[in-house]
């Protein structure tokens, strides 16, 4: 199948959004593993004086290089080629975790990261197709309806209890605490950008939707949740293994989002059972390749301990819960 000259554009900026993406990851925890260093107090501790490395604006510069570029990609290509595309991030922050910060990614790493990226194929291929929207205010009348402000009150209420109850407790030991509150608020600021961008995309089409309140308090919501997910995933980032975070934030991050986007733009009205059954296998491939992913780095963390934590439960939960706090501490005698 041959490209049109607007679908190579957004093929180039897809792919040059999950390479400066997924190195900004690399670049980031470089940035703060030194402020740690200089300082003596870790981001996942609630230290900031990451604010004052330049490596990690640099990388924070090369995120926002990479969101802008995706966002734009969407202008000129399908969403059903650019989306899959995201997945490639993981791979570039995997593989250059490998070289750059020697966190070793193994054969079943590598197959973990793999089916990540096969599960998100599967889900994109039978995603549905978008219904046109010609104004923010058609928007705004689809995110005020009874289902999605319930998904609201839901994400509000489980992100306050993380941050409050389970962050200061279980935060440091179990990584899908810093990722879920990531993940929550990301689900709520896409469904925020999707609404500006549509504003603006009608507005340069000559349709102003500046002029309208509801295109501004999505800017809002935007900066609110986006804020949210940068502070917590620093702390994931600075606490956590980076080939460990990466896959785990990416799956709960594009569950939940599709998740939001079901409720608030009714994709699954109208497809076909067949469709929708696709789509779930493609989150359970998903979901095992991260699970085997995690698994291997536990495996590897317990090898070099020479059997020091061999009495922890061989559970999953109890993998998520210890393996990786202990295996921080150890690290962070390295480091500062």
């Amino acid at each position: 199948m041959g490209f049109s000259q607007d679908n190579l554009k957004g093929f180039v900026l897809a792919l040059s959004s999950s390479a400066f993406i997924g190195a900004s990851f690399i670049i980031k925890k470089k940035g703060l593993r030194r402020a740690a260093a200089a300082s003596g107090v870790r981001a996942g501790v609630g230290g900031f004086s990451y604010l004052l490395e330049p490596l990690w604006w640099l990388g924070m510069i090369t995120m926002i290089v990479g969101e802008v570029a995706n966002f734009v990609a969407y202008a000129f290509a399908p969403a059903v080629l650019v989306t899959p595309l995201g997945a490639l991030s993981i791979i570039v922050s995997a593989v250059l975790a490998h070289f750059i910060l020697n966190e070793k990614l193994h054969q079943l790493g590598i197959l973990g990261c793999v089916m990540c990226i096969a599960g998100s194929i599967v889900i994109v291929i039978h995603a549905p197709q978008e219904r046109p929207i010609t104004s923010v205010q058609e928007i705004w009348s689809m995110a005020i309806q009874p289902a999605f402000l319930l998904y609201v009150g839901s994400v509000v209420v489980l992100v306050f209890i993380m941050i409050v109850h389970f962050a200061p407790q279980c935060g440091h030991s179990n990584v899908l605490v810093f990722t879920g509150i990531c993940s929550f608020m990301g689900s709520l600021s896409v469904m925020s950008v999707k609404a500006v961008g549509t504003a603006l995309k009608l507005t340069f089409e000559g349709n102003n939707q500046l002029l309208y309140p509801e295109t501004w308090f999505f800017v809002f919501i935007v900066a609110t949740c986006v804020i949210t997910q940068m502070n917590y995933l620093n702390k994931a980032l600075d606490t956590f293994n980076t080939a460990v975070v990466s896959p785990i934030y990416y799956v709960m991050f594009t569950s939940l989002t599709i998740l939001a986007s079901v409720i608030m733009f009714k994709d699954w009205d109208g497809q076909n059972v067949g469709s929708i059954i696709s789509e779930i296998c493609g989150f359970i491939v998903v979901l095992s390749g991260t699970i085997l992913l995690h698994t291997t780095r536990d495996f590897e963390r317990s090898s070099s301990f020479r059997g020091s934590y061999a009495s922890l439960s061989p559970t999953l939960s109890a993998r998520l819960c210890n393996g990786n706090g202990e295996f921080m501490k150890q690290e962070e005698n390295l480091y500062v």
